[in-house]
C-alpha cells in the first residue's frame, strides 16, 4: 500500500467521522397542530366567508372559545430538539376567526405568533387546608377500634343515615 493510498483512506475516514459528528448535532424538528394543505387560515376573507365556508375550506378548528362558540382557533407549532436537550418551540401560530352571532359571517381574523405570547409564572406554593396530614402508620391503624364489623340493628329506623355512628 502506498503512502498516497493510506492518506486517501485516512482523509476519507476523517471526513466520514466529521460528517457523522456534525449530523448528530442537527436538530430534530416536530410539527404539531393544524396543517394548511390547500388553504391558509390567514386567507379567510372578512365579510365574505361564513362558518360553513371556513369549515369546508379549513376543516374543523383546533379549538373554540370557552365562552363564545363564535370564535374559532386554528393553531400550530414547530419544535426543535438537539440531542438530549429539552425541546424548544421555534414558531407558533394561532389564527383566531370571529364570526357574527346572527349572520355567521366572518367579523375578524387575528393572527398571533410566538412573539405575542406571554410567559406565565406559576406559583408553586400549596393552599393551606384545615386539619393535618396523617402519617402512613396513622392511615393504616387509624380505623382500628372504631365502629364494629356487624351492622347495627337500628340502621333502618327513619332519620338515621347508613353507617352513622352517632347515638
Amino acid at each position: 500500500m502506498s503512502s498516497r493510498t493510506a492518506v486517501a483512506i485516512f482523509a476519507t475516514a476523517l471526513l466520514a467521522s466529521t460528517a457523522s459528528a456534525l449530523s448528530s448535532c442537527a436538530p430534530i424538528t416536530s410539527y404539531s397542530g393544524f396543517q394548511a394543505i390547500e388553504s391558509d387560515p390567514k386567507d379567510v376573507k372578512v365579510g365574505a366567508d361564513t362558518k360553513s365556508t371556513v369549515r369546508a375550506r379549513l376543516g374543523s378548528p383546533s379549538a373554540t372559545s370557552t365562552f363564545d362558540p363564535n370564535v374559532w382557533f386554528y393553531m400550530n407549532q414547530l419544535k426543535a430538539r438537539v440531542a438530549f436537550r429539552r425541546p424548544e418551540v421555534i414558531s407558533r401560530n394561532v389564527t383566531a376567526i370571529t364570526f357574527n352571532k346572527d349572520s355567521e359571517l366572518v367579523e375578524s381574523v387575528n393572527v398571533y405568533t410566538l412573539k405575542d405570547g406571554k410567559v406565565i409564572a406559576f406559583n408553586g406554593r400549596e393552599t393551606p387546608t384545615r386539619g393535618r396530614e396523617l402519617t402512613v402508620m396513622e392511615q393504616l391503624l387509624g380505623n382500628v377500634g372504631r365502629g364494629s364489623m356487624l351492622p347495627r340493628e337500628d340502621e333502618s329506623v327513619p332519620g338515621n343515615r347508613p353507617g352513622d355512628q352517632r347515638n
